[in-house]
């Protein structure tokens, strides 16, 4: 993400996924039909999953009405950011606002008023984090208990960034206390979001993927951001390929899973027009190459930062609410849209 923090997402605070499998129902999202109803369904679909949630910060960068975004891509779901620490061991919007009562859940009923639905993100690279803040892995679990349940929530995701990221201790707090989660919400979809390498994960990322498969942490997807890198060749969307080919690698080994398990259990989350780094811009035409490859391979979710940049900058403006780049409003996100799996 953006906020002008160096580094995958950015959170006026910032992202994170956690998933994990339980054999829930599949969800379906950008108006696609479900798994029951699908005909036919997709060879190696990835179950329990929500396949394509874009990301929208209502805290900065002139959030568009996520009902209009709705309306003008056929998107459903939405991944909303950020739950931080209020300073303590208690999740609020930002760090400040709180969960029930204001502009936030008014936009969450929005969404699903209309038909959609929500996954939110918690951490991201700025702000206090609930993983660090929390000092045991039953408090982290609770703290993202009161979330899950002020919104009754069908999947949640942690972005893993950062001082969260970093420490070994925290690593295996969050890994834990998603275990927790996954074992007191049935059907709860998780995803881990976390940087990565133009090869894949690095070695802290692959930590992290270890510490899930000895946990037995049966995570719906660990999901990488393939931007941000400080160096690449090719292509941003090949670049993306390559570091999701890494990531798969890594979660096959640390699973034990064949390919194309280790593929449903794999996402991305890319950033549109330019990044963080001069080098880099991704255009639609990657956004392309990344949804061929996750129709090739069935990965459990599509998702970028974000529709608050995915329109054309006016003069001067905003890097947190247009992408830098020419386009119309929404060409990335009706990409993202079209991905069910």
């Amino acid at each position: 993400m953006r906020l002008h923090i160096p580094r995958s997402r950015r959170t006026g605070t910032a992202l994170a996924a956690v998933a994990a499998l339980s054999g829930a129902a599949t969800l379906s999202l950008a108006g696609e039909p479900s798994a029951a109803e699908a005909s036919p369904a997709p060879a190696a679909r990835a179950s329990g999953t929500i396949h394509a949630a874009p990301y929208e910060y209502l805290g900065w960068g002139s959030p568009q009405k996520p009902t209009d975004v709705m309306a003008a891509t056929g998107v459903k779901w939405f991944t909303l950011a950020f739950i931080l620490s209020d300073g303590g061991c208690n999740p609020a919007w930002d760090g400040s606002r709180p969960l029930k009562g204001g502009s936030d859940e008014a936009a969450v009923k929005s969404i699903r008023g209309a038909g959609g639905d929500i996954v939110v993100s918690v951490g991201g690279w700025s702000g206090a984090k609930l993983g660090e803040k929390c000092t045991s892995a039953g408090a982290l679990a609770g703290a993202y208990q009161k979330v899950i349940d002020a919104y009754k929530l069908k999947a949640f995701d942690i972005d893993i960034e950062d001082t969260e990221f970093s420490n070994a201790t925290v690593r295996q707090r969050v890994v834990d206390a998603l275990k927790i989660v996954k074992s007191k919400n049935p059907g709860i979809v998780t995803y881990v979001t976390m940087g990565t390498t133009p090869s894949g994960p690095d070695a802290t990322g692959k930590d992290l993927i270890k510490r899930g498969a000895k946990a037995g942490l049966a995570n719906d997807a660990w999901v990488i951001m393939p931007f941000d890198f400080g160096g690449h060749s090719g292509t941003m969307g090949q670049t993306s390929v390559s570091a999701m080919e890494g990531l798969k690698n890594a979660v096959k080994s640390a699973y034990g899973y064949s390919d194309a398990d280790a593929y449903k259990h794999i996402g991305v989350s890319s950033m549109n027009g330019k990044t963080d780094e001069a080098d880099e811009t991704v255009t639609t035409a990657d956004f392309k190459t990344i949804l061929a490859y996750a129709r090739q391979h069935h990965i459990a979710r599509y998702s970028f930062w974000s529709v608050n940049r995915d329109r054309a900058c006016g003069s001067g403006g905003d890097a947190d609410a247009c992408s830098g780049v020419a386009q119309s409003p929404y060409d990335f996100t009706k990409i993202v849209a079209q991905y069910g799996g």
